[in-house]
């Protein structure tokens, strides 16, 4: 149940819900005419709009979440574990694997398995993911189809299919690997507060953060009110409320 309001919370707290609530908040002022009231509320929904659609500010906050740790260009030696956590799927037997996983769970994927065909003596590679509120298959058996049409050996793959979000697979790992050293991959903006909840259950983990989306090198400053840049928005917003989160719960 705290899994499920906790999602559901989430929802309702990300940036662009937030300013569209504002903006209808503002046109029910507006039909009432209380036009002071309306024009504020209708002002500050678009100022929001506005800056969590402007691709060089929300990039440039992005990129401090995504460059908190370096990429791991060459996997360690002796690694024994590389630990891939879960993003999100949509089974459809009609596609190929590589459509029903979320771009996200694709890019860690391949990253982990990148890593893993760099070490002659091939580590287990850990995948995760419960199968979501409204899907019939958990999100784990999901990473194994595709890391199998990948070339990982099958003796090569452990599957943990109840994990339902990050802290869960942390306390997975620990029953699976113990205090051993292992290479943990996640989206760079998910890196911080992954390892917080990994290092709360007394692991190892080596960080190997993947799918950087901030794009500073060559910014657009001509580019607002763009869907792709409040997706970016929506992630840093909900890696705020996760850090805070963690700091409430004391982890």
């Amino acid at each position: 149940m705290d899994f499920i309001l906790k999602k559901i919370v989430t929802m309702f707290v990300m940036p662009f819900p937030m300013a569209i609530l504002l903006f209808i908040f503002g046109l029910v002022l507006l039909y009432r005419n209380k036009l002071v009231k309306a024009k504020i509320a209708l002002t500050v929904s678009f100022i929001c709009l506005f800056l969590i659609s402007y691709s060089p500010l929300v990039n440039s906050i992005l990129y401090q979440y995504e460059t908190a740790y370096p990429t791991l260009h060459t996997a360690p030696k002796n690694i024994e574990y590389i630990y891939v956590l879960g993003n999100a799927h949509h089974t459809d037997t009609t596609l190929p694997i590589t459509s029903q996983l979320s771009e996200a769970a694709s890019i860690r994927l391949n990253e982990g398995i990148r890593l893993y065909h760099q070490l002659n003596e091939k580590p287990t590679i850990i995948v995760s993911g419960f199968s979501g509120l409204f899907d019939p298959t958990p999100h784990a058996i999901m990473q194994k189809k595709l890391s199998l049409a990948l070339g990982v050996k099958k003796e090569k793959l452990h599957v943990e299919p109840t994990p339902r979000d990050t802290q869960e697979e942390a306390i997975a790992a620990k029953k699976y690997i113990g205090n051993a050293p292992f290479i943990l991959v996640t989206s760079a903006s998910h890196m911080k507060r992954a390892l917080v909840f990994f290092k709360n259950e007394g692991l190892n983990p080596i960080p190997a953060p993947t799918n950087h989306l901030a794009d500073i090198k060559y910014p657009n400053y001509t580019k607002v009110f763009d869907a792709h840049t409040l997706y970016k928005a929506n992630i840093i917003w909900h890696e705020i409320l996760g850090l805070l989160w963690q700091k409430i719960k004391g982890i």
